[in-house]
């Protein structure tokens, strides 16, 4: 018994005939399905949610608005998400280890990186669309036009393209930790390190708009809630349809406030600890365990599989686009044409 327990421990490679192989920590059959499960659900939904969503705004027209196409392109990047990060990201995850090359190591923290931002601006340019056609819906049709919407989407598809690739593709994230990149580099590994003064301009790429948002949706709070006061105190035709408009304010108010507040909610817990510990780690030589890192990671990859649900699926007329989607009806010559809007989604 004591000769057993004096056995060293058999150390696993990722790569076990391969000089300089990274060790693989593997998990044991159970807990390693249930990964396999949580982590494919997320990627599962990513792709087919934003699918959907896609799908529903390119088809039925009466959803070409500049407002549902920023949406549509927001659904792009978080599909983009799941088919090109989130299925190698699981292996990488569970296996502990990458077994698809160093080239594509590169593209796939280029893709990571591009994409994640991507959703981010299409998430605060969604604020400020959202914010005009609260406080001036009047003129909004206006000055939100189809163009201002394309404007909005090309803006974010560059910056969040240009950052990842001269960063991650050119190599310029290890200047002055080149020895720390090469002491953590192994066979087998994916490791993208920031230096700095990088991860100090990825900090404010994130703090810059999440702020923005923060401040842009209390403001609509604050308007949505004194325009329901206001159509409120001036609707006096009889009781009874006082009282109907006013059940028909709060209901929309409700809905307003709860949207919202997911949205956010979901966004702050997504990419909060990861930006915040991506900062620390710049500045301590990378201390941060590499599963309370896969952790965080997937937490942000997580954000993309929810949008579609917190954006689109908490209103009726996407509901019924599914519907007709899935049910194959969309197949027909005049359903690009069909009405998907009602009195209840009115109150949206």
């Amino acid at each position: 018994m004591t000769s057993n327990l004096s056995q060293p421990t058999v150390v696993q490679l990722c790569y076990e005939n391969v000089n300089g192989s990274c060790v693989k920590t593997p998990y044991s059959p159970g807990p390693r399905a249930i990964l396999y499960a949580v982590l494919g659900f997320g990627a599962v939904l990513a792709v087919f949610g934003n699918l959907l969503v896609i799908i529903a705004i390119l088809h039925f027209k009466q959803l070409h608005t500049p407002t549902n196409f920023l949406i549509a392109s927001l659904a792009c990047a978080d599909f983009l998400v799941g088919v090109t990060v989130m299925p190698f990201s699981t292996v990488r995850s569970v296996e502990s280890c990458w077994y698809f090359g160093e080239s594509y190591c590169k593209f796939h923290t280029c893709f990571d990186t591009s994409f994640c931002f991507a959703s981010l601006f299409h998430l605060c340019f969604i604020s400020i669309d959202r914010y005009i056609a609260v406080t001036d819906p009047l003129v909004y049709p206006t000055k939100f036009t189809v163009s201002v919407s394309g404007i909005c989407i090309a803006l974010s598809w560059f910056f969040s393209v240009t950052y990842s690739f001269s960063i991650f593709y050119t190599g310029a994230n290890d200047d002055g930790i080149e020895d720390l990149v090469i002491a953590l580099t192994c066979v087998g590994g994916c490791q993208a390190p920031l230096n700095q003064n990088w991860v100090l301009l990825c900090f404010l790429l994130f703090f810059v708009p999440t702020v923005s948002m923060v401040i842009i949706y209390g403001k609509i709070f604050l308007v949505a809630k004194h325009q329901a006061r206001k159509i409120e105190s001036t609707s006096s035709q009889t009781q009874a349809s006082v009282e109907s408009y006013k059940d028909r304010v709060a209901k929309r108010e409700r809905k307003a406030a709860k949207t919202l507040g997911i949205a956010m909610a979901a966004f702050l817990v997504s990419w909060l600890p990861y930006i915040t510990d991506a900062v620390i780690d710049a500045y301590m030589n990378f201390i941060t365990p590499p599963y309370v890192y896969e952790i965080l990671v997937w937490c942000v990859y997580y954000n993309s599989a929810m949008n579609p649900l917190i954006y689109a699926s908490f209103y009726p007329w996407f509901r019924k686009a599914i519907k007709l989607i899935v049910s194959g009806r969309v197949l027909r010559n005049d359903s690009s044409m069909m009405n998907l809007f009602s009195e209840e989604a009115e109150i949206d």
